[in-house]
């Protein structure tokens, strides 16, 4: 990648799992009522063709991970697991309530956190019980993100049991040096172990997160983790670059400084690396970061055209309503966003209030509705078109000055009235949907509030 172009286009930016993003949610005019009207609306139009998407937030860690930016509670006691699940289940009953027919799920992964922190037993116990006021989609998916240092082949099994056929589990980098760094020693034996249990029991798609970018970490370690990965040939693989955002409270992003990190060329170099190692054995880059094999759901649904990107991530599936269970979890009903409140305490509190525990969100304007799309076009297609009416908007001609300048650079490519991103533009990806950003373009931040794009 040319050095001009990383120089140009290396600025702090979105990844673009909403639009609009969090900072620019407008909190003023948001409440909980009109989070349930537009739940309440996002459920009688899709309940009965797709169903929902429900993500649960299981934040509990014996240790932190010194490169996670995810919500977490640190601690060591498991009495904590009980009151937890049950204030989850609460969630759950409050929202059941309030829409008007059971609801049907199609996608239901179990996030953190560390999920695997919760016994098997608690983890049965939970998704029964959430099953009993509930049905399935003919085509459910159930996943979870599995740590490899305490997931058992108990957890494998029960969950397997209850319907899950997807474990993510996260690797990050065999480096010791790297692994110490961020708090995270796991030796290859572990990820080998639980990797191959799960493909024993019965799991039909496993993933493995590799993160470039971390701290002393250099091409030499990104070829390794790979080459290991490979013996391994998980379906999926999230390939993902470090986002260092050290002044957002609690994440835990210490013991190493910012000279520490590889420069910016350096770190797109792993990943051009780790790229092309993985495509020499069958890896097929889907999206923004990510890989899978042609046998896997995710690569499948890139095929159809029926790729998402919501606050799980990539998923192969959309649903218009998502309900986020948890502490800090955030729910999409498509029209708009709410999410919880951060501290266990709160969350309780509320719950034993009878509140949904939503302390902050978005309600999306006509404006709004029309960028999201753009944007998940682009992030899931490399391509959109406003030939539509229902797609073009006031100020498309701004957007478009800012394209000019990604296509001079040959990063996309004009036809009418649609924008395709070239295979040299993949890269620059978040940038591109930063010129259809139009909230970002009207008040830039005047403090950090993203990772560098590149």
């Amino acid at each position: 990648m040319s050095q001009v172009l990383i120089n140009k286009y290396n600025v702090a930016g979105p990844r673009y799992t909403s639009y609009p993003t969090v900072p620019y949610w407008e909190l003023n005019s948001f409440s909980l009522s009109q989070w349930k009207t537009t739940l309440k609306r996002a459920f009688v139009e899709s309940n009965t063709s797709e169903g929902l998407s429900l993500y649960i937030h299981l934040p509990f860690c014996e240790s932190l991970c010194t490169f996670c930016g995810c919500h977490k509670r640190i601690t060591k006691q498991h009495n904590v697991e009980s009151p937890y699940l049950k204030a989850v289940l609460k969630e759950w009953s409050l929202y059941c309530e309030l829409l008007d027919e059971k609801p049907k799920i199609k996608e239901l992964h179990l996030g953190g956190g560390t999920p695997t922190f919760f016994s098997p037993e608690n983890l049965k116990f939970l998704i029964k019980e959430l099953l009993k006021t509930s049905k399935l989609a003919e085509d459910y998916e159930f996943s979870f993100e599995g740590h490899p240092n305490n997931t058992t082949e108990a957890h494998l099994q029960t969950l397997f049991n209850l319907g899950f056929r997807r474990v993510s589990f996260g690797v990050q980098d065999y480096n010791l040096k790297v692994q110490k760094a961020i708090h995270r020693v796991q030796p290859f034996k572990n990820v080998k172990q639980v990797t191959e249990l799960a493909r024993k029991i019965g799991y039909t798609s496993i993933g493995h997160d590799i993160i470039f970018g971390l701290p002393f970490q250099t091409e030499v370690d990104v070829i390794e983790t790979i080459k290991k990965t490979r013996t391994l040939k998980p379906d999926r693989l999230a390939f993902y670059s470090y986002a260092h955002v050290p002044w957002i409270k609690g994440n835990g992003q210490r013991g190493f400084s910012d000279s520490d990190l590889p420069s910016a060329a350096s770190k797109r170099q792993q990943y051009e690396t780790g790229k092309k190692l993985l495509e020499a054995v069958g890896y097929i880059e889907i999206g923004m970061d990510h890989f899978a094999l042609e046998s896997d759901s995710l690569f499948k649904a890139m095929e159809y055209k029926t790729l998402h990107r919501n606050f799980m991530g990539y998923t192969a599936s959309k649903t218009q309503a998502m309900i986020g269970l948890g502490v800090s979890a955030i729910s999409d009903s498509w029209y708009g966003f709410a999410q919880n409140v951060k501290s266990i305490e709160d969350y309780y509190h509320l719950l034993e209030e009878n509140i949904i525990p939503v302390v902050k969100g978005h309600i999306l304007n006509s404006e709004d509705l029309v960028i999201r799309k753009h944007i998940l076009n682009l992030m899931c297609n490399f391509s959109t078109s406003w030939e539509n009416a229902e797609l073009s908007f006031k100020e498309l001609p701004e957007v478009l000055v800012k394209l000019k300048e990604f296509e001079k650079d040959n990063l996309l490519q004009f036809e009418t009235k649609k924008v395709t991103i070239t295979e040299k533009g993949k890269p620059f990806i978040r940038n591109i949907c930063m010129a259809f950003d139009l909230r970002l373009q009207r008040k830039r931040p005047e403090t950090a509030l993203f990772s560098m794009t590149i």
